[in-house]
């Protein structure tokens, strides 16, 4: 099935969601990308001042996802949405009307807050609408995503022009307007019934011990996916040599959204039609480690030492390679992933599982990458093998990882539940559903005692990690997932 075949095949408030994942991307990254050169030229700030902006921005965003990802459960993703929305506005309007480092940092904070309430909030209303087209869904998420944060910059670029105040009021603009489309034309959803306070959703996500043997396998997932905006792009740069740093680092962000637009939807069709997902993640989790073995053994054979562009081009084409071989493998696995927790969380508990999810991957991310940077220092630079090796087995791993939940069926499985029928209880579930028992049965002979899992029913839902490379204080990297 095609893209556009598969997008229309969706329900209508995910296809609103996913054009506003589109515009969203691009209203971020037409800003984002240029806030350090303001900061740092405009507002004649320190770099290490500009470093705790960017960061606290971050921190805002990541350390709120559970908080997010909860508000959307107990007060409906719908609502949730759109206030995350108009808050991003408010941030960006904020970049554009202070001069002070005060506003600046309220203006972060907005920001970042902003994106810890719409993310999971989205994510769920996905998961929770698409039913079982969840993968596909997600499919398309990710390719609107990668399109938006291609576009982003480029527009970018030729506001940046009239200063970073219009930018900024043009970002603003943008999530201001899709705030008002959300409330015009998303739907909104019945909220489910919860018994007991937050505190209680929290106790159902941290004991769920199948959800975090899931979440550890698959946190190296956006560490590795934002390698390509750390690891990758020095490497790059050190292979292009001097004047052609730039270009190579602006051709490995090319080639690498390009690939993940085309290959998406197509590798998603495949792998789905396997009703279990472990392996297919697990495979995608292998592509991904493997792509970081290409550049430091082409640096072993690849011996051009000419700077024509041609030269250039060849050195640089391993690490082009690594990361299309990289794009392959999210595509693989991330779809499987937002698709899996849903799964895992059901309707009443979608959001807190997303949140808690990305809250986690986010924590390691920042601890892998800081890892992957001192090995770094302490070898012979971003084309040795110590960090690639050290990738690569984070990939492997997590791949084993996954086979090893799949054997042991603690993944979710595609049976479905319609709403009516989905159990308050695992108790309900093993006396008024009989289709329930044996997935109930089949894990209690796995763990050793009655399975906590409960299915889905059908219908069901940075700058990112700013990374510090030698031609820019910040480019796009894995904040979140997204934005």
């Amino acid at each position: 099935m095609s893209g556009l075949a598969t997008f229309r095949a969706l329900p209508g408030a995910v296809r609103l969601l996913l054009v506003n994942h589109l515009v969203g991307h691009i209203g971020f990254y037409l800003l984002v990308p240029f806030l350090a050169d303001y900061l740092l030229d405009d507002l004649a700030l320190s770099a290490a001042v500009v470093g705790i902006v960017l960061g606290v921005r971050n921190l805002s965003q990541q350390g709120l996802f559970l908080v997010g990802g909860s508000a959307a459960d107990r007060l409906g993703a719908r609502g949730v949405i759109m206030v995350g929305l108009a808050i991003r506005a408010l941030g960006f309007a904020l970049f554009a009307v202070g001069g002070s480092l005060p506003v600046v940092l309220a203006a972060s904070v907005l920001t970042g807050f902003a994106g810890a309430l719409f993310n999971p909030a989205v994510r769920a209303f996905i998961a929770r609408d698409s039913g079982a087209h969840s993968a596909q869904a997600f499919a398309l998420f990710n390719v609107f995503g990668n399109a938006g944060s291609a576009i982003g910059p480029v527009l970018g670029t030729v506001l940046i022009a009239a200063g970073f105040r219009i930018s900024a009021l043009v970002a603003a603009a943008i999530f201001a307007v899709l705030a008002v489309v959300q409330w015009l034309l998303l739907p909104a959803r019945p909220v489910p019934a919860h018994e007991g306070g937050v505190g209680a959703d929290f106790a159902t996500v941290f004991t769920d011990r199948r959800f975090w043997a899931f979440t550890i396998a698959l946190m190296p997932m956006f560490a590795l996916q934002s390698q390509i905006y750390f690891l990758f792009t020095l490497q790059a740069q050190d292979s292009a040599g001097p004047g052609h740093g730039a270009a190579a680092v602006a051709a490995l962000f090319v080639v690498e959204t390009i690939a993940v637009v085309a290959l998406q939807v197509r590798v998603t069709t495949v792998l789905a039609r396997r009703a279990q997902r472990g392996p297919a993640m697990a495979l995608g989790m292998a592509i991904i480690g493997i792509s970081f073995l290409l550049p430091p053994a082409a640096a072993g054979i690849v011996a051009v030492g000419g700077n024509s562009p041609a030269d250039t081009l060849i050195r640089v084409a391993p690490v082009v390679a690594a990361a299309v071989v990289l794009a392959i493998g999210v595509t693989a696995v991330q779809p499987f992933v937002n698709e899996a927790i849903g799964r895992f969380a059901g309707t009443r508990l979608t959001g807190t599982y997303f949140g808690a999810f990305y809250l986690a991957s986010g924590l390691f991310t920042v601890v892998a990458t800081s890892v992957t940077g001192a090995v770094l220092d302490h070898t012979g630079g971003a084309l040795s093998w110590p960090p690639a090796l050290l990738c690569a087995a984070a990939g492997l791993l997590s791949g084993l990882a996954l086979i090893r939940l799949h054997r042991r069926n603690l993944l979710p499985g595609p049976e479905t539940v319609p709403p009516e029928r989905a159990p308050k209880t695992e108790r309900e579930a093993t006396v008024s559903d009989p289709a329930w028992r044996p997935d109930i049965e089949r894990q209690a002979s796995v763990t050793g005692r009655e399975s906590s899992y409960r299915p889905p029913p059908e219908t069901s839902e940075g700058v990112r990690s700013s990374a510090s490379t030698k031609t820019s204080p910040q480019v796009k990297g894995a904040d979140s997932d997204d934005d």
